[in-house]
């Protein structure tokens, strides 16, 4: 007996050092990451407001995992192990009893109950069987013990097959997680056998009683096994045991504490401030329209504020100040911001689908958003320095941090900490570097680091110094790192601020945008063509397209206004959308009505490419012209307009009803309005023909009776506004036969033509456009449809850089075909 006082003594001051040690690591790192935020501008009232709603909405996402996109296994998995933690938690308070009260110590009431055993039994089962299927996948898709670099140093960029999600992720950190799961869950298991066993030779018949296996439904197997071990044996190992896991969870805490940059860690708490601060209270991602760009007092940057922004501007030049516009330093973030950064799971679902990144580019949503994080962590003692002595960060100096650190009091000593961030945070950082190995090989192997050692981990301008210039200028700004990112990142708003930081302050952008921007400062379209040219598409059209202040005297007059868009107007494949459309509406009895040379560009190039002050120039123009044409109802070809009328002209005060043009045409098939015939069916003595002997290589001429059609889902219509149905609808009614790419609908791949970069040259790995087209060309197809003209036009140049005989067009050609061939009459 005296030897089992003796274990139990040992254990408990094994248990009181270790839990001492753990909550005091843990909580001085919780301050730590407080005050890291706290160097971020404050959010404006509508990210926390209302209160109820957003709660509810992040209840909803955690517990339901609705965040999670595919792969259902690892979303369960996730949700067990997630699940674990909360309702295995007074598991670890039935451990402490065990420890300090004694083995036989159980939760007063709950500890009894059989439906808990059920709960506790079940939960650590399942959570075992999630994380042993989490290190699988981890193993599975991670090629060797190290994360692979995303492109092999010999490798001609994006010509070989796409590496791991965990490429770049801390790998040493995830194995840390895994393993403190794995063993905390196995100690609740062995306990329950051991406490079954030990109920079991009680001679408390009360106490036999509850050795049932309707108390222990899924351990109590093992009592044989456990049935030599005596009384005082079992009461031994289940005070070990117990030790064991509260050892296991406060060495959790120490590891964690001392790394409060380690995400897979510290996401399970800062995801729920994260998803609760998000953009949109409805629970949708931060997908559609950009953030406004917010001035000095809290306004958004419009046509209505730009004299008062002048004001600012004259006033801070003559108080030797600056007006910052867009995102220049780290603190120039909002504490949202700050937190995505922090939040990060490293799970690498944004970097598994990111066209950049599959096709050799330096630009790796995940790496972008990390690199981010540790620059934060490096130079966040600097800012609250700086803010202590009222000095500005780059002024800071080394001896300036020491001194601070040696005139601490002596609460500030005994914790470690200096002006609210502790001093020892950086435990598994690679020497002289912000980052952990893995990350600073991924930056490096990428070319997207800014020095040998990563970031800069002093006070530094971001662009040049933290992202490089290749990294920030390659993002397409397609969004399925937004929505894929299971914490809510807001990826696509910390590019555009940066974005804009460099081009209305620094004026550093590459030089094919200047060239853009030019023209829709002058010319009100990309391509700095005359307003004159814009009906030229109309020509040799059956019928009168009227012009709204021409024809008609405003858009009342007509169902819709038809907005042609740049492209549209001007690109000569886009042409042939416009005029299918025009005739599909015109054969459906629908009056439209258009602009012609009123219009301009929506500006959604110039917005995306971080030119806020032209977007808002021709957003104003637009608006003021649309009001004045009494538009009401408003029909588009192309996803950007439709985007920036939809969603953006709203923040400046231009409020319509928006379709895209397949969601009107769908309706119009519905209604009986477009009668599409498919294709004839081929004649039987030529179906009996001879093939040539060369047309197993050569393509065959005559066109398949009904050809296969694989449609390419463009990002602006897709991902950021959900219109996946409609244009497959038409597809479906013109009789083609669809497939889908492997890639396709949320997870779909983009073109390679939004955020400015289809006026921007691509020469670093593969052309998106050309990856893409390779994956719609490997379905077999004979068409590639698309609903935008922009992809039109990128996968046009990408196919034919293959060399394949496949024809890209738009989704209203192939609809334009069919209703001819519906209007055919039928031969006698």
């Amino acid at each position: 007996m005296n030897w089992l006082m003796g274990i139990r003594v040992v254990c408990t001051v094994i248990v009181a050092v270790a839990t001492v040690v753990g909550v005091f690591v843990f909580g001085r790192a919780c301050c730590t990451i407080a005050n890291r935020m706290g160097v971020g501008r404050p959010v404006p009232r509508e990210r926390l407001r209302p209160i109820g709603r957003r709660l509810m909405r992040m209840l909803g996402e955690v517990v339901g995992h609705t965040a999670f996109k595919g792969r259902p296994w690892i979303r369960a998995a996730h949700w067990l192990v997630m699940v674990s933690f909360p309702l295995l938690f007074l598991t670890l308070v039935t451990g402490y009893g065990q420890v300090l009260a004694g083995p036989h110590w159980e939760l007063p009431w709950l500890g009894h109950q059989a439906w808990w055993a059920w709960v506790v039994e079940g939960i650590a089962w399942l959570s075992l069987a999630g994380i042993v299927h989490l290190i699988t996948v981890r193993r599975r898709l991670t090629r060797r013990r190290a994360a692979a670099p995303p492109f092999d140093a010999d490798s001609a960029g994006g010509t070989r097959t796409r590496t791991s999600r965990f490429a770049g992720s801390s790998q040493g950190q995830a194995h840390f997680v895994e393993a403190v799961v794995t063993g905390v869950v196995a100690c609740v298991l062995a306990l329950r056998m051991l406490e079954h066993a030990q109920l079991a030779l009680s001679p408390d018949p009360a106490d036999a009683a509850l050795a049932h296996w309707t108390h222990f439904p899924l351990t109590a197997w093992t009592g044989p096994l456990l049935a030599p071990l005596s009384a005082d044996a079992l009461a031994a190992a289940i005070t070990v045991v117990a030790t064991v896991k509260i050892v296991i969870s406060m060495w959790w805490f120490v590891v964690v504490g001392l790394q409060p940059s380690m995400g897979v860690a510290w996401h399970r708490f800062l995801a729920f401030v994260n998803l609760y601060a998000r953009r949109n209270t409805d629970g949708t991602k931060a997908l559609g329209p950009a953030q406004p760009l917010l001035l000095p007092d809290g306004r958004p940057l419009t046509a209505d504020t730009l004299d008062d922004l002048d004001a600012a501007m004259e006033a801070a030049e003559e108080a030797g100040t600056e007006v910052k516009l867009g995102v220049e330093r780290i603190e120039d973030f909002t504490w949202k911001g700050l937190l995505d950064f922090s939040t990060c799971t490293e799970c690498g679902r944004c970097q598994d689908l990111c066209p950049a990144w599959n096709t050799g580019k330096p630009l790796s949503p995940k790496l972008f958003t990390l690199a981010l994080r540790d620059h934060h962590a490096a130079v966040a003692p600097y800012l609250r320095a700086a803010s202590a002595l009222g000095v500005e960060p780059d002024e800071v100096t080394e001896e300036m941090l020491a001194e601070r650190r040696s005139a601490r009091g002596p609460l500030g000593r005994l914790a470690g900490m200096t002006d609210g961030l502790e001093d020892d945070d950086d435990l598994g950082l690679a020497p002289g570097s912000a980052h952990t190995g893995d990350v600073l090989g991924a930056l490096l192997a990428a070319k997207a680091a800014p020095s040998d050692t990563g970031v800069a981990t002093r006070p530094a301008p971001l662009a040049g110094e933290v992202i490089p210039a290749d990294v920030l200028w390659s993002c397409t700004t397609c969004g399925a790192c937004v929505d894929q990112c299971p914490v809510d990142i807001e990826h696509l708003d910390h590019v555009i601020d940066v974005r804009r930081q460099q081009v209305l302050m620094a004026s550093a952008f590459p030089k094919e945008l200047g060239q853009m921007f030019r023209k829709l400062e002058s010319k009100g379209n990309p391509w700095g063509l005359a307003a004159r040219k814009r009906m030229d598409w109309a020509k040799g059209l059956d019928f009168d397209v009227p012009v709204v202040g021409v024809d008609v005297e405003d858009a009342s007059e007509v169902d819709y206004l038809f907005w042609v868009g740049c492209a549209g107007a001007y690109e000569d494949r886009a042409k042939k959308t416009t005029r299918a459309v025009a005739e599909l509406l015109h054969t459906a009895g629908v009056s439209f009505a258009v602009l012609g040379d009123a219009e301009a560009c929506t500006g959604d190039p110039a917005r995306r490419a971080g030119n806020e002050i032209l977007f808002q120039t021709l957003a104003a123009q637009n608006v003021e012209t649309l009001n004045e044409a009494g538009a009401q109802k408003i029909v588009v070809t192309c996803a950007h307009c439709f985007n920036t009328l939809a969603r953006e002209y709203p923040q400046v005060g231009g409020h319509y009803e928006v379709l895209h043009y397949t969601q009107l045409l769908s309706r119009l098939v519905r209604e009986g309005r477009l009668r599409p015939a498919p294709p004839q069916a081929a004649r039987p003595d030529d179906a009996a023909a001879p093939a040539p002997e060369s047309s197993a290589t050569t393509p065959s001429s005559t066109p398949p009776a009904a050809p296969t059609v694989t449609y390419h889902d463009a990002c602006y219509l897709g991902r950021h506004n959900r219109i996946y149905s409609p244009p497959r609808e038409l597809l479906e009614a013109t009789g083609a036969t669809t497939v889908e790419m492997p890639r396709s609908h949320e997870r779909g791949f983009c073109c390679g033509g939004g955020g400015a970069r289809a006026f921007m040259e691509e020469s670093i790995g593969t052309r998106i456009a050309v990856e893409r087209s390779r994956e719609a060309i490997g379905t077999g197809a004979q068409v590639i449809a698309t609903a935008c003209p922009f992809c039109t036009t990128m996968l046009s140049d990408g196919v034919a850089s293959e060399g394949a005989d496949v024809r890209v067009t738009d989704v209203a050609t192939l609809m334009l075909e069919s209703v001819r061939r519906g209007q055919q009459p039928t031969p006698a």
